[in-house]
């Protein structure tokens, strides 16, 4: 099977080879034989019942500093393509938002992945909140009073914007801390959406466990550990990606989520365990897969090909 596929990505010339997950999905595509173009969200457009994007094809290959050949730039009709990958970087704005929107309106004819109208309907943060069972105490809030109880409630907690990515943002207050005021004001001076605050897990300290999905099943994980002195364990602010196995309790919290993620066409879906506790339900551009396939040798993208194929089928 021959698929077109477009990538809605951040410019794929300033990627990470080594570690991003889109790349990886990208060049096992075009070992399977897959055309590929790639295009930014700002190329994206509705005209006159049609869309469209301003798109490049390319041809990529695992060699830093010379990963992506570019054809010459086209206008693409998405409704024409057999595959469009939403895989731009948060934040989950009302851009991001607006990208989703328009892709629902080729989508299923063209397989978008993941399914953009549930990516905008259940963003990583609050998807989690169906499952109270599975995860920490959690308060989604905007008003301080209401948050000062929550944190007068459980002493140590985590604050962080609902809507951000990659542990910017993220702050620890232990019972000492004299700080939610100022970081109430700072946040809600930035923007109008409330804060999400959950009950701090100190067996963060062992590892904040990134567990990939492939169409509602686990195929793998592994561990970030924070670095030292640092509460947050995001690989982008510092965290050590590490070999890990799952758990029984990990096994319990994927069949108890992954019936969803299968329903709502979530196809590659990355979740946040710490200790015996769901974080967040990553559904817009989740990572790992390139980490796991160091440790362990599990080929994640082509797993997530065999399920887009058979979609397609």
């Amino acid at each position: 099977m021959s698929l077109r596929v477009a990538y809605q990505m951040d410019p794929i010339e300033s990627v990470n080879i080594f570690a991003d997950s889109t790349f990886r999905i990208a060049l096992e595509g075009q070992k399977r034989g897959h055309q590929a173009w790639v295009y930014t969200p700002d190329k994206l457009a509705f005209r006159e019942g049609r869309v469209m994007a301003l798109a490049r094809p390319v041809t990529l290959q695992q060699v830093k500093g010379a990963h992506v050949d570019f054809g010459p730039m086209e206008l693409l009709d998405l409704g024409e393509i057999d595959v469009v990958w939403l895989r731009q970087d948060p934040p989950f704005d009302m851009g991001y938002i607006t990208t989703t929107h328009i892709l629902d309106m080729i989508h299923p004819r063209t397989l978008v992945v993941n399914d953009p109208f549930w990516v905008r309907n259940y963003p990583e943060k609050l998807l989690v909140l169906q499952f109270p069972d599975l995860t920490p105490p959690t308060m989604i809030a905007r008003d301080l009073t209401t948050i000062r109880a929550f944190k007068a409630e459980h002493g140590d907690v985590i604050l962080k914007p609902l809507y951000g990515n990659g542990g910017a943002g993220v702050f620890r207050l232990d019972p000492n801390d004299r700080n939610l005021a100022s970081l109430h004001e700072l946040f809600t001076g930035m923007n109008r959406e409330p804060l999400i605050v959950q009950k701090f897990l100190p067996a963060v300290s062992k590892g904040d466990k990134r567990i990939i999905l492939v169409d509602g099943a686990p195929i793998g994980a592994i561990n970030r550990v924070p670095a030292e002195g640092e509460t947050r364990s995001n690989m982008h602010v510092g965290g050590r990606p590490e070999p890990v196995k799952m758990t029984a309790r990990d096994i319990e919290i994927c069949e108890a989520i992954g019936p969803l993620l299968r329903e709502k066409g979530q196809i590659f879906v990355g979740i946040d365990v710490i200790g015996d506790y769901l974080t967040e339900i990553n559904v817009t551009s989740p990572t790992g897969l390139q980490e796991l396939e160091r440790f362990d040798g599990t080929n994640g993208a082509a797993l997530i090909w065999e399920a887009i194929e058979a979609k397609r089928r």
